[in-house]
């Protein structure tokens, strides 16, 4: 635990403890994703920054709104309302952000997911046992978030003297995706009664392949409608846009307007909605790219 840390625990331990059952939910999300925080020391943490942002962010936009000559009382109200509400915000994101690092590791494991089940049925085939098996892979394998469970399922069996069903009953239990989860609960499965793991996995392995393929081809066919929104709606619809305000502007004489909305469509409005774009692909892709 850094000072950091502990100087939050300090100042706001004993409030977050008397309210912990509010921040239930939240107990799982940190430990799914992968944070190296208590709760206690998340929420004590998170509430410290938004009160020191909120303390540097008053008294700024208060000096600001002055100088705009906006009024001593309402630059005072003006500044303590943004301030509240972004602070509300940011505690908001903070409770939140354990999700978001839920949701890129469940992506990053399903994209892996068909490839190191064919890597974990390719070391299974060979008849070493099955916590060789995670061993190898672990050193072996393709560095990513299945591979990385796979050396704490090791670290477990070694560290901590557990057998491979209880190694894979505690991976179970912090693993965010569902389809990891069915997995190793199938491979523990069949490895207590006694099943061909090998040809389990190669089964399962050409099943993820095959899903992989059919969420490759919906991706191809929703690239093609996001390029024809971009390229009408956008690119077009801005074109034609300020061509109309250049003429209707230019009519009314009130050229110096036209430039300014033009300046706001070329400079702003575009490279925003383009990065939206941007996001929006990179996040339906089931690459990851």
């Amino acid at each position: 635990m850094d000072e950091y840390s502990k100087f939050a625990i300090k100042v706001f331990g004993k409030i977050v403890e008397s309210n912990i059952n509010f921040f239930s939910d939240l107990r799982d999300d940190i430990k799914k994703s992968g944070l190296k925080k208590t709760l206690l020391e998340y929420v004590s943490t998170t509430l410290l920054t938004c009160t020191i942002v909120f303390i540097i962010e008053l008294p700024l936009l208060a000096v600001i709104f002055s100088l705009l000559k906006l009024g001593a009382l309402f630059s005072l109200f003006l500044s303590l309302t943004i301030s509240t509400v972004f602070c509300i915000l940011l505690f908001v994101f903070f409770l939140n952000y354990p999700k978001f690092i839920i949701r890129d590791k469940v992506k990053a494991i399903e994209r892996s997911l068909p490839f190191s089940t064919i890597y974990l049925s390719t070391i299974s085939s060979s008849g070493v046992p099955a916590n060789k098996m995670f061993e190898i892979f672990s050193n072996f394998g393709k560095k990513d978030e299945v591979s990385a469970e796979a050396k704490r399922i090791v670290l477990d069996m070694k560290g901590f003297g557990l057998n491979v069903y209880e190694a894979l009953d505690r991976s179970i239990e912090r693993v965010p995706s569902i389809e990891f989860r069915d997995l190793l609960w199938s491979m523990s499965s069949i490895m207590k009664t006694g099943g061909d793991l090998a040809v389990f996995l190669r089964e399962r392995s050409m099943n993820y392949l095959n899903n992989y393929r059919r969420k490759l081809n919906e991706f191809a066919r929703n690239l093609a409608i996001f390029l024809e929104i971009y390229l009408t709606v956008l690119i077009l619809g801005a074109i034609f846009f300020t061509i109309l305000t250049s003429i209707m502007m230019g009519l009314g004489g009130g050229l110096g307007n036209a430039v300014i909305i033009q300046f706001l469509i070329v400079f702003i409005f575009i490279p925003f909605v383009t990065f939206g774009f941007i996001v929006l692909i990179k996040s339906a892709s089931p690459g990851g790219e």
